[in-house]
This record gives C-alpha cells, structure tokens and sequence, in this order.
C-alpha cells in the first residue's frame, strides 16, 4: 500500500508543532482499520515532563474518538527521518503491536514493523 497521502498528513501536522525548547518539531499521522486519519503534533512544555510527543496525541484523540484498531503511522520531522520514541512505541503497542511505522524526511522514508522498533515491550499479565 502507498502511504504517501499519510506522510503529507504528518508533514502539514509539523506546521502545528510547538517546540520552542528543542526546535524539533514533529507531525503524526494515524491510520485507522476503518480508514480514518487522525494526526498530531509534538507539544513542548518548559516542565519537560509535560511534553507530549505528536504520535500520542494521534493515539489519544482517536481512541478518545471511539477507534482502538491501528493499521499505520506516519511520522514527518523534516530533513532526516527519525524513530518514535520508546513511550510512544509502547502506546502504539498497547493497540496493535503490528502496527506499521512510516518515518520520513524530504523525499525519503523508511517502513517497519512496530515489532522491528520495539523487540521487548512491556506486556502486562495479572
């Protein structure tokens, strides 16, 4: 599947980026199973602690929205290409630990698995 439409998502999400701290400004885009989109932006807060990366805010407007299945997620930060961190990983993770993750910068982009991003994640069993 072409995921360009979801990193053109995720690059015009990046206009919306407050980073005032770190001058790293990232967009995010969210594919649902049912094919909506919902995109992000990373928000800074001088208590860095309160800071919020744009794939989370993708995840927590969608599932605040009604949708839990993920397919894909874009993620756009400008010249190079960048991995989501590891909390987001572990987000994206509590809902579908396949889950595609497109990382791009200008005129290139690299696919892979969650699993590849994330070989250990925290899985909890009571």
């Amino acid at each position: 599947m072409d995921y360009k439409f979801l990193l053109d998502r995720a690059k015009e999400a990046r206009k919306q980026a407050y980073a005032p701290y770190s001058q790293f400004k990232v967009g995010a885009a969210l594919l649902t199973r049912e094919k909506e989109v919902f995109t992000g932006c990373n928000i800074e807060n001088s208590s860095y602690s309160a800071t919020i990366c744009a794939e989370r805010v993708c995840v927590f407007n969608a599932v605040s929205q009604g949708f839990k299945e993920f397919t894909a997620l874009a993620i756009y930060v400008g010249s190079k290409i960048a991995a989501p961190c590891g909390e987001c990983l572990q987000v994206l993770f509590e809902f579908n630990g396949n889950i595609l993750i497109i990382m791009g910068g200008e005129g290139k982009y690299l696919e892979k698995p969650l699993s590849q991003l994330l070989p250990c994640p925290f899985k909890f069993s009571p």
